[in-house]
């Protein structure tokens, strides 16, 4: 399986990146993985350990004459993202990604790839197995959980790494320098809700939505994408207004992605079914002009079913749809510092409604603490007033920029002579472990970077071939260029 993934330049990385995406590694889910890396280290008879929540750290010896270079963490994170589309057969628990090769792209059939972050662990896969590449002493750290919480990071205990510099390879973009990034706080509101009868002579309709891109939830919410469970909440607006009432919804997934799909299932007096199916279908008519350069693959199913059971009570529904319609969603704030970042923003990732139980799940991120907090407290304003009770959890904090950093001056001096341009240097949206590793090593010199991915955190998540190679020679010359210790 993937052998034409094996064959690509550079064939170590590519190599270790099949091997590391033959093993489910779900967030949570790393205890396969944690043996895999465990296992490789033990091989190559590196000093391994594996700390009280998880992480997976190798060390290396510098190569012969960089011994008094400044030692380095190399930083990747294990776990990966696990969307597919709704159409594909594919069990994350038990299955190896499928790859394929297309143009320029590696792809999964149907699936996230795991490039985010898998391409970091490869390199640094590749980086210890190697007797040919020059580096100084080297520490790799492997923590776990990046996607849901960051506990890995959280956990990882002072002390326990002697590195000078921090090289986190978790960067989506070939010729960005990251020097900042965004701190995170998931929002979650509950309640529940009376479940009534469905009135006699009902019928159901079923509301599907469909082929919406997703993305990451921080890279990719300046793009003003659709959101699934905001449309979907359109769409049941209209179909309330005409006598319809919610059963049930079903919508989105994991905090960090933007939600693609959608289901719902409405009571509709049969009699009203036709104008209720005519309501829901001008609501999205509206929706799909509004989108149509940016969802062009946007799709909507009516289906007639059976009539539920019971359905959602019209006080709830009524303060439901309210609360959703009224909370934030998408960018809340650009940076005023830095032109083109988005400071903070909010993802309505996840909306179930069923059997007298509503829960919504959000994940709201800025680079500065206060509006974190704002926005935060807007969130829970809004769900509060619809009856909701809100919690906040796994906050962390953001990464500051330095423009000072030793290390930033040596990459962007070598981006420019492998390159004949600067690189971009820039802060990103996204959430990095960089932000929670700086509180336990604060005199750590941290800096980001990493290939070329894009639709990360989705079925459409792709890395670039020659980035990749691109990336590599970047890395391996970074290593060579380590400064000596300071006397």
């Amino acid at each position: 399986m993937n052998t034409e993934i094996r064959a690509l330049e550079p064939q170590s990385l590519w190599n270790h990146f099949a091997d590391l995406n033959a093993v489910p590694r779900a967030s949570k889910k790393e205890e396969r993985v944690i043996e895999f890396m465990k296992a490789f280290g033990n091989k190559l008879g590196l000093p391994t350990q594996v700390d009280e929540v998880g992480n997976v750290i190798i060390r290396k010896p510098a190569t012969k004459g960089m011994e008094q270079r400044k030692p380095v963490v190399l930083q990747s994170h294990l776990d990966m993202v696990h969307q597919k589309n709704n159409d594909v057969d594919f069990d994350f628990d038990t299955q190896g990604i499928e790859m394929y090769i297309d143009g320029d792209w590696v792809r999964a059939k149907g699936t996230t790839l795991g490039a985010d972050n898998g391409l970091g662990v490869a390199t640094i896969m590749a980086i210890l197995e190697s007797d040919q590449i020059a580096h100084p002493p080297l520490e790799a750290l492997f923590t776990i959980d990046e996607e849901t919480g960051m506990t890995g990071a959280m956990g990882l205990k002072p002390g326990l790494l002697k590195g000078e510099i921090l090289l986190n390879l978790d960067t989506e973009e070939d010729d960005e320098i990251g020097i900042g990034c965004a701190g995170g706080v998931d929002v979650t509101a509950t309640r529940s809700y009376q479940q009534q009868a469905t009135p006699a002579h009902s019928t159901g309709l079923q509301i599907r939505l469909r082929g919406l891109q997703g993305g990451h939830s921080g890279m990719d919410i300046i793009k003003g994408l659709g959101n699934a469970n905001k449309l979907m909440n359109r769409l049941l607006w209209a179909a309330t207004k005409e006598g319809g009432r919610i059963a049930s919804i079903d919508g989105g997934g994991l905090r960090n992605a933007i939600p693609r799909e959608s289901e719902a299932v409405v009571g509709v007096p049969a009699d009203q079914l036709e104008g209720v199916k005519a309501a829901v279908n001008r609501a999205f008519d509206a929706i799909k002009e509004e989108y149509k350069a940016l969802e062009p693959k946007m799709q909507l199913s009516l289906e007639q079913t059976r009539a539920p059971e019971a359905v959602m009570e019209v006080e709830a529904q009524r303060e439901l749809l309210g609360a959703l319609y009224g909370a934030h969603n998408g960018v809340y704030r650009m940076s005023p510092d830095i032109e083109g970042l988005v400071e903070a923003s909010n993802n309505i990732a996840r909306v179930e409604a069923k059997e007298g139980r509503i829960q919504v799940l959000c994940l709201t991120r800025s680079s500065v603490e206060s509006s974190k907090e704002d926005l935060a407290n807007a969130l829970q304003s809004v769900f509060e007033l619809g009856g909701f009770q809100v919690e906040r959890s796994g906050a962390y904090p953001g990464w500051a920029p330095n423009m000072e950093s030793p290390i930033l001056s040596v990459l962007d001096g070598i981006y420019q002579e492998m390159n004949q341009e600067r690189a971009n240097i820039a802060a990103c949206h996204a959430g990095l472990e960089c932000g929670i590793l700086k509180e336990s090593y604060p005199h750590m010199d941290m800096i980001s970077f990493g290939p070329t991915i894009r639709g990360a955190h989705s079925p459409d998540e792709r890395a670039s071939i020659s980035s990749v190679k691109k990336y590599w020679n970047f890395v391996l010359k970074v290593l060579e260029n380590i400064p000596a210790k300071t006397a």
